[in-house]
């Protein structure tokens, strides 16, 4: 293994670092040290497969801690392996791949209509704030919470600044923790509340009714995973904004998105996810002694798994740097192709089961968003990418003439 700790490296150059040493490595498995730890950097979808393949890795100890407590919630669905990740990942899947999807989205655009109507005129807004408390007041309607709409204000900035602060340890994550333990402290009181009464449909009630091996979760671990569905969703404000430089950048994709192409807005959301950064990378640490295209990975070794780097691989997408919805019209997508959130089966692995409401809901505002009238004023629109999560520095004001 490398001798050089990359920690440094990592916060200094964000999504850059790992595609940098692929590259200084002929794109093949790069070794090297982060956090005092060996690891060993791949991509491509066979990477993927090798990263998501069952008995291959663990995440329970290769997740850092600030990431837990900011991003995830201590005990959380992430932070398990094996049996206990199957039994709890259930819940998630049966909220999140069924007919609720369609439900969501549809509630997403009218909370969008709602808001946009009274937005006022001459007046510059930021729309990633806007879209954040548009989306929460959408899933939190749509899982049952019973919140006023000072509280979803409030609930929608502390979910935006979970998701901020997960990557740093400056005051960013210190604004992360605090919304941790202010909404984890809330909804524990609600999920208490909810329990007094019988077990009905409505997400909010099953995830406050859900039982593990050791029986019925307690009151703060239900409450991590009530917001480990609101959290996720809220954070397709930062697809939306990212939507929104695209649309600034290359206006012609709007026409097709107005006409309610359903078929292209698909394409389009596709390309924002692969095209715009979220995730750097992701992590796992190696069980056993494994190979990986020839490169032994000692067990205990961490696996980082180059998202950015494959959602802009030359071998993989053609001009990767060229925003092109059309490369996914009649494109069959493979498991391990664009993997923001993950690769492989949402059902039995660590794919995201909310992915298919992450489409269907920014395919629903990104219609909504090419139909509204509005201008960009002079602003910032630059996205640093050793930032994480990264975003449009001015995160899109935009003004209603």
């Amino acid at each position: 293994m490398a001798d050089l700790d990359q920690t440094f490296a990592v916060a200094l150059k964000g999504y850059a670092w790992l595609p940098d040493l692929r590259r200084r490595a002929r794109g093949g498995p790069v070794l090297t040290r982060v956090m005092g730890q060996p690891a060993i950097g791949i991509s491509g979808p066979s990477a993927a497969q090798f990263f998501y393949g069952a008995g291959n890795l663990e995440r329970h100890t290769a997740l850092p801690g600030l990431v837990v407590h900011t991003l995830f919630g201590a005990g959380a669905v992430h932070t398990l392996d094996g049996a206990a990740h199957r039994h709890r990942k259930a819940l998630f899947t049966g909220l999140l791949l069924g007919d609720g999807i369609d439900t969501l989205a549809k509630l997403a655009g009218e909370a969008f209509d709602e808001a946009s109507a009274g937005w006022p005129r001459d007046t510059p807004l930021v729309l990633f704030d806007e879209v954040a408390r548009i989306i929460a007041r959408a899933v939190t309607r749509w899982a049952g919470v019973p919140l006023s709409d000072r509280e979803v204000t409030t609930l929608a900035r502390d979910l935006v600044a979970m998701v901020d602060g997960f990557a740093t340890a400056g005051p960013r994550a210190a604004r992360a923790l605090a919304a941790r333990r202010r909404q984890e402290h809330r909804l524990s009181k609600i999920i208490a509340e909810v329990r007094r009464k019988p077990p009905s449909e409505s997400p909010l009630s099953v995830v406050a009714h859900h039982t593990d091996e050791q029986g019925l979760l307690d009151p703060r671990t239900a409450a991590v995973e009530l917001l480990n569905i609101i959290r996720p969703t809220t954070a397709v404000a930062w697809f939306v904004a990212f939507a929104a430089h695209a649309l600034d950048r290359w206006p012609r994709h709007g026409f097709r998105l107005r006409d309610g192409d359903d078929e292209y807005t698909r394409a389009f959301v596709h390309e924002v996810r692969r095209f715009y950064p979220f995730a750097p990378f992701l992590g796992g640490r190696a069980v056993r002694d494994l190979f990986f295209q020839g490169e032994p990975i000692p067990a205990g070794t961490m696996v980082l798994l180059d998202v950015y780097g494959q959602h802009h691989d030359p071998d993989l997408w053609e001009e990767p740097y060229a925003f092109r919805p059309e490369r996914f019209l009649g494109r069959e997508i493979g498991d391990f192709d664009l993997i923001p959130q993950g690769g492989g089966d949402p059902r039995t692995g660590h794919r995201c089961p909310g992915e298919k409401i992450t489409i269907a809901v920014l395919g629903t505002l990104v219609q909504r968003l090419a139909a509204l009238d509005y201008y960009l004023p002079p602003q910032n629109t630059d996205i640093d990418l050793s930032r994480v999560p990264a975003l449009p520095r001015s995160r899109i004001r935009i003004v209603l003439p």
